[in-house]
């Protein structure tokens, strides 16, 4: 009897398990107990315009160091710069151009969302959906970005005097995508 109900309630807490990660779009691993779906990129309204974000409404950036599609972030980078993993193929949000998405195998052997051959990654200071910090960091040996759905990177450009960004007018303009 014993074996039962210890049987039961380990069930039910890797059911719960899965639930809350399936409620949080956790699709980092695999869960046994759900479906494989494949993460969901998305379009949100910043201040920088339009950029690609993940389930959560977290902004997507690129690493300027990566290579033919290929990640070159790992270790302390990747804690500070957390890839967007999928166990499936990536998921289109309205706005978002299926035909970009793609995936990368880390090597570890999960595999890492790509947009436009670009790994896409979450940055770890974005504690609300739609912020932008991580926008023109220079980490890590190279800058990182937001993504436009066209698949370019959205820089600084000189044709806005604003200085909008809230770094200081560091870039002396206003954001676009990069030609």
């Amino acid at each position: 009897m014993k074996r039962k109900i210890t049987l039961f309630i380990a069930a039910a807490a890797l059911s719960g398990a899965a639930l809350i990660a399936a409620a949080f779009g956790d699709t980092s691993s695999a869960s046994p107990l759900r479906a494989s779906k494949g993460a969901l990129v998305a379009l949100r309204s910043t201040a920088l315009g339009n950029v690609l974000v993940d389930a959560r409404g977290r902004t997507l950036y690129l690493f300027e160091k990566d290579k033919h599609g290929r990640s070159a972030c790992y270790g302390a980078c990747a804690t500070y710069w957390p890839p967007l993993l999928s166990s499936a193929k990536p998921r289109p949000a309205r706005g978002v151009r299926a035909s970009l998405l793609g995936l990368t195998k880390r090597t570890d052997g999960k595999r890492q969302v790509t947009y436009a051959g670009h790994p896409l990654y979450t940055f770890i200071a974005d504690k609300k959906p739609g912020q932008t910090t991580g926008e023109g960091l220079n980490n890590f040996g190279a800058a990182w970005d937001v993504l436009a759905a066209s698949g370019r990177a959205i820089e600084p450009t000189a044709s806005d005097s604003s200085g909008s960004g809230g770094y200081g007018g560091g870039y002396g303009g206003g954001y676009g995508p990069r030609r």
